[in-house]
Parts: C-alpha cells; sequence; structure tokens
C-alpha cells in the first residue's frame, strides 16, 4: 500500500471517531437512570397524578398512562400534577363484502381519542390541553362471540398506543412550557 493512502485512511477513521463520539442520543425527557421497564421517564412526568375515568377502555389507557409515566412505580403520593383525561371511541364499518348474504361489515375501524388537561396541583393553573386519536383496524368474523373479542382486542391495541402518545404529548408540553425540568 501508498503511505499517503495508509495515512489518509488512518486520518479517515481518526476524523470518522472523533464526529460518532460526539453525538449522542437521547430519549425525550430522559434522566441518568433507567428504571427497570428500560427507559428513564423525567421528575415531572413522574409527578403527574391521573384522575380516575369511567370506561373501561379509558381505564386501559390511564393504566398504560400511568405505567408509562413511572415505569411501572404506580401513581406518585404528593403529585405536582394533575391530569384530568377523557376519552371516547366509536367504531365503523370499513369494509363490506358480498360473500354474506346479510351484508354485515367483514372489517371495521375502531377510532380512540382522548383529550386531556394537566393542572398544577397546588395552583389549578392549567398547564397544557391537548387532544391525541389512535386507529385501530380490525376483522369482523361470523361468530358473535369472535366478533366481539376482536374488537375488545382493537380496544386494547388503541389504548397503548394511546398511551404512548399521552406520554411524548405530556413530555413535549412540559419541555415546552418549561416546568419542572
Amino acid at each position: 500500500m501508498n503511505p499517503t493512502f495508509r495515512v489518509s485512511m488512518l486520518a479517515g477513521l481518526a476524523l470518522s471517531l472523533a464526529v460518532a463520539s460526539g453525538c449522542t442520543v437521547r430519549p425525550l425527557m430522559a434522566t441518568p437512570d433507567v428504571t427497570q421497564s428500560g427507559f428513564a421517564s423525567s421528575p415531572a412526568l413522574s409527578s403527574i397524578a391521573i384522575a380516575p375515568v369511567d370506561t373501561r377502555y379509558g381505564q386501559e389507557v390511564r393504566n398504560h398512562l400511568i405505567f408509562l409515566l413511572n415505569g411501572g412505580a404506580g401513581q406518585p403520593s404528593n403529585a405536582r400534577y394533575a391530569l384530568e383525561l377523557a376519552v371516547t371511541r366509536s367504531s365503523s364499518a370499513a369494509a363490506r363484502v358480498q360473500v354474506r348474504t346479510d351484508n354485515e361489515p367483514t372489517s371495521s375501524l375502531l377510532t380512540m381519542t382522548a383529550v386531556y388537561t394537566l393542572t398544577e396541583s397546588g395552583t389549578g393553573q392549567v398547564v397544557a390541553k391537548g387532544r391525541r386519536q389512535i386507529s385501530s383496524a380490525y376483522d369482523v368474523p361470523r361468530q358473535e362471540f369472535a366478533a366481539l373479542r376482536a374488537e375488545r382486542d382493537a380496544e386494547n391495541r388503541a389504548a397503548r398506543e394511546l398511551a404512548e402518545q399521552l406520554r411524548l404529548a405530556l413530555g413535549q408540553d412540559l419541555a415546552r412550557s418549561d416546568i419542572g425540568l
């Protein structure tokens, strides 16, 4: 090999290592301590208490969100923030296949929407408001129980994804307002 080629290769390698060492990537709102769930949550996110909801699918969203905000530790005992959460759902026929004689839908689309308001517990001041929506498609089989179970599974999938969206939205709202960070 040519000595100048070796030198240029070594210089290129050193330059690429220097550039790569300057790059850092970390999750939104992360802290250096990683919880058992594999991600870290900021003190601001883990100090949010979520008010009870009145539907089964709303409770699914709430439970997943509590887990995501606190790494499985449950709700904080002395929360700095209170989150009011209203979850609604709707289902609509996505496709109708004429194979069936009764013209029932063969697939449906479940849409779950969450409207949230984050307030400071001490003052009652509104920190953030928002709305997030997620859709989940599912097949509608002929058997009634199987159709109900498919709809329930779609609700559970949508609840998990909606909770993840809400966690990101809350993190962005708190980072934008620079409260508690």
